[in-house]
């Protein structure tokens, strides 16, 4: 029996359309997320060092891998000026839309963390989160200075002048020239500038961001949305791609779309670089770790082949001194640490009876509390461990002073000076000179007269290598005159 041709040229087609069709299927009818990523980065605490170089290599391991977008997630209180603009510039650089996404609830965006917001392609919050705050933490607590006494005087001439326009009698008197600007207000007006500068570029509200700075303002999320401080509300990570998707956002002076709906989100960890970083620049580290040095090299100087302080000590200096280049340290804090520390070994060789110990350990102390030339959250050494410290520093130097004062008054056991007052016996004799045997050994001695050999006798003096004796039973001068 023949086969039918029509048979056997439907199995071929089936056959074809099995092995074609996924080449033939078109694109639009793939899941629309394949393939997409969104790296997500996370911004908790304070913004440091350690944190701008994160955020600076996750951008950049971000853009390799050819993720769609990079979701900065931040809950901060602020941090550093330096870090800060570091991270918005790595921001502003990256070939990559960058979304700011403070969450989650209760989270803040703070100081810092405000410019950070305002720099970003796409500004989102989560609900129960709140942004601003943003005036420099070193001059945003100065309060307004008191009226003087000129300033009431002032007051009472203009009341005076006010009554006196109405008389006729009033007086012209010359303006007042305007005072000088402070560095307080050259540090208020560059983060204004700076602020309403991000606010422009990203087309948000400029007047809200300028009163974050200058009056501390604070939005909560909502309310942040009705300002045109942010662009979305998003509960959750999903949401947020979701209701990003297809929004349309300058990079790099080009304008692209966004599709984010549904891109598998990748968390991307601070490697082991960026952990070291974080530990050795915390504030209480590196205080601790310049100290390991100074006393490690101290002690390897005073005794020198131990190898192990010297070696340690070069470590943790260099470790701490690296910690302090990033951090803005007052360098009058870090002098008064270093006298303070001259001061108190010096105290263990000069005879000071204290003086330099005292003076080194208050010097310490206020260089400690001294050192860090900022207020911001975190970035400040701890009393307690300024108080640990220093205690410990001086009980030790107390124990040195007061074993340096006993050893002071015990009578002297070695060397020369142990002899005076000590006995020996005559060896032999001739007029007024002659040899006499103290504790095994034979000097040369004189006497104020002839001493018969065998004869005991007490030292009274020590003129080079020659003794001045006595007769044991006879006492010296001076103690007749004491």
């Amino acid at each position: 029996m023949a086969r039918s041709p029509t048979g056997f040229y439907a199995v071929l087609a089936l056959i074809a359309a099995l092995v074609f069709s996924p080449v033939l299927v078109p694109a639009g009818a793939k899941d629309a997320g394949a393939g997409k990523t969104a790296v997500l980065l996370e911004i908790k605490g304070p913004i440091g060092p350690a944190t701008s170089d994160y955020i600076g290599r996750g951008l950049e391991k971000a853009r390799e891998r050819g993720a769609q977008v990079v979701i900065l997630r931040m809950d901060t209180p602020g941090g550093l000026d330096t870090s800060m603009r570091e991270i918005i510039q790595d921001m502003l650089t990256s070939p990559l839309p960058v979304i700011v996404y403070v969450a989650p609830g209760g989270a803040r965006a703070a100081s810092a963390g405000t410019y950070i917001l305002y720099a970003s392609t796409v500004a989102a919050m989560a609900p129960g989160t709140n942004l601003g705050a943003a005036t420099p933490v070193q001059i945003g607590g100065a309060p307004a200075p008191a009226p003087g006494p000129d300033a009431e005087k002032d007051e009472g001439e203009k009341k005076n002048g006010e009554k006196g326009e109405d008389s006729g009698k009033t007086e012209s008197k010359p303006a007042k020239p305007a005072p000088h600007p402070t560095m307080t207000d050259k540090v208020l007006n560059d983060a204004v500038a700076y602020i309403r500068s991000l606010a422009q570029m990203r087309g948000r509200n400029a007047e809200w961001a300028e009163k974050a700075v200058t009056e501390a303002a604070s939005l909560a999320a909502e309310e942040a949305l009705k300002a045109g401080v942010i662009d979305l509300v998003a509960g959750d990570l999903d949401e947020l791609l979701e209701k990003v998707d297809g929004r349309k956002v300058t990079v790099l002076n080009q304008e692209t779309e966004l599709h984010t709906a549904g891109a598998a989100i990748v968390a991307m960890e601070p490697d082991w670089r960026t952990e070291l970083l974080a530990v050795i620049t915390n504030p209480n580290v590196a205080y601790i770790l310049l100290l390991i040095g100074v006393y490690g090299l101290i002690f390897e100087f005073i005794n020198p082949g131990f190898v192990a302080p010297g070696v340690i000590g070069a470590i943790s200096l260099f470790l701490g001194l690296f910690a302090l280049h990033l951090l803005p340290i007052n360098f009058a804090g870090a002098g008064l640490i270093l006298l303070g520390l001259a001061f108190m070994v010096a105290e263990a060789f000069v005879p000071a009876f204290g003086a330099l110990g005292i003076g080194g350990v208050v010097a310490f102390v206020v260089g400690s509390v001294m050192l860090l030339d900022t207020d911001i959250p975190g970035y400040g050494v701890s009393w307690q461990v300024i108080a640990a410290i220093g205690g410990t520093t001086s009980a030790f130097f107390a124990v040195v002073l007061v074993m340096a004062v006993k050893a002071r008054r015990r009578p002297v056991v070695s060397g020369t000076e142990e002899l005076i007052g000590s006995y020996g016996h005559v060896a032999d004799w001739a007029d007024r000179k002659g040899r006499v045997r103290v504790g095994g050994e034979l000097w040369q001695a004189s006497a104020a007269h002839t001493l018969e050999p065998g004869a005991r006798v007490r030292i009274a003096a020590i003129d080079g290598l020659a003794l001045t004796v006595l007769p044991a039973d006879e006492k010296n001068e001076e103690e007749d005159h004491d």
